[in-house]
């Protein structure tokens, strides 16, 4: 077996199809089908914002009739369909792109010939059987870390909501980096992503304890529509918005964390939007604003994230600390966090019945 890197660019893959130079062979495929509106336009959108993709295969073989060599799609039918795709203008843009609402022949002409020179790179497969080709995936695949829950899910579901996810994900990345919320690292395995869903959870339910099964049921209810997408994008972004403009001096302290951060941002949205859950629950809703004085708020939350950071359980921030101490996605411990917090914001909180506080 012999295998060679070649660049082609979009416009000679798809002369090679049209002259059927090259076929598709979906002996090799692992999915089937055509890709939804919302990874078709992501994946359209990666080439128009010139960001790579994933090599595709080709296998390279002498067609012994026609006495010419011919070349198998072997693997990348999904996206090179996609691509054929926008190029015949069988589908229009969607998501929080520029290039939103747009079909191939909407885009300016420079666009267009940016996206037909847009260069794939692409492995040849020569001198190879069919069950050489096959160990050879194999084998790859073998070496393929297991994935966790949120790499489950975003492979499992391919609907609306999984590709706001994604969005939004994309939106939050700089932030995620610059704060210190996750290294490159946990943003590649999808904590941002489990992190962005655990969040639009406790908007939808309130202060509960999460697990796998609340996210995938969440993707599940929202596959095929998410008629809150654009609410729930403006209300998350405005939150993380509001704290790179204000909480700044939180950069890289426990604040940051994961799970305090989702106390944070769920806290932020309740005082300025209200979450209903959350109002029945503790008794009070929303103030109308991200916080009553955002000075006193950011003295209030960094010392509560170095108390945090110094395990003070018996100061005057015991309760936020109890509540990032251990078991940090259960219901009892986010009550404690949040309550602290927005009582940091200037909401007021009625006391809270110690019990409460139990894990």
């Amino acid at each position: 077996m012999i295998i060679n890197n070649n660049n082609y660019s979009i416009s000679e893959i798809i002369s090679m199809l049209d002259r059927k130079e090259l076929v598709v062979n979906r002996t090799y495929q692992r999915g089937s089908g055509i890709w939804p509106a919302g990874p078709s336009s992501y994946f359209i959108d990666t080439i128009l914002e010139k960001f790579p993709f994933p090599k595709i295969y080709m296998y390279e073989y002498l067609d012994k009739d026609k006495r010419n060599m011919r070349k198998e799609l072997v693997d990348g039918q999904q996206r090179i369909g996609t691509i054929q795709r926008f190029i015949n203008n069988e589908f229009a843009l969607s998501g929080d792109t520029r290039h939103n609402g747009n079909r191939f022949d909407d885009l300016d002409e420079e666009t267009q010939d940016e996206f037909l020179s847009y260069t794939v790179s692409v492995d040849v497969i020569r001198n190879a059987s069919p069950s050489e080709i096959l160990q050879m995936f194999r084998r790859m695949n073998a070496y393929t870390m297991p994935l966790n829950e949120a790499e489950k899910r975003h492979s499992r579901f391919q609907g609306e909501f999984k590709w706001f996810i994604n969005q939004l994900a994309d939106d939050l990345n700089e932030f995620f980096v610059t704060y210190g919320v996750f290294n490159s690292r946990q943003i590649i395995r999808m904590s941002d992503a489990n992190l962005i869903a655990d969040i639009i959870l406790a908007m939808e339910r309130g202060l509960i304890s999460t697990s796998p099964k609340d996210l995938n049921k969440l993707y599940d209810d929202y596959d095929e529509s998410f008629e809150h997408a654009e609410k729930y994008h403006d209300q998350i972004s405005q939150a993380f918005d509001f704290i790179a403009m204000n909480f700044s001096d939180l950069r890289k302290t426990h604040m940051m964390k994961p799970y305090a951060l989702h106390s944070l941002v769920t806290a932020l949205i309740h005082s300025r939007y209200g979450i209903q859950s959350i109002t029945n629950g503790l008794g009070s809703g929303s103030i109308g604003s991200f916080t009553a004085n955002i000075g006193e708020a950011e003295q209030m939350l960094l010392a509560m994230a170095q108390a945090h950071e110094a395990k003070e359980i018996d100061g005057p921030f015991e309760k936020y600390v109890w509540g990032g101490d251990r078991s940090t996605d259960r219901k009892p411990r986010r009550t404690a966090r949040v309550s602290a917090i927005l009582k940091a914001l200037g909401v007021e909180i009625p006391d809270q019945d110690n019990d409460a506080y139990i894990a």
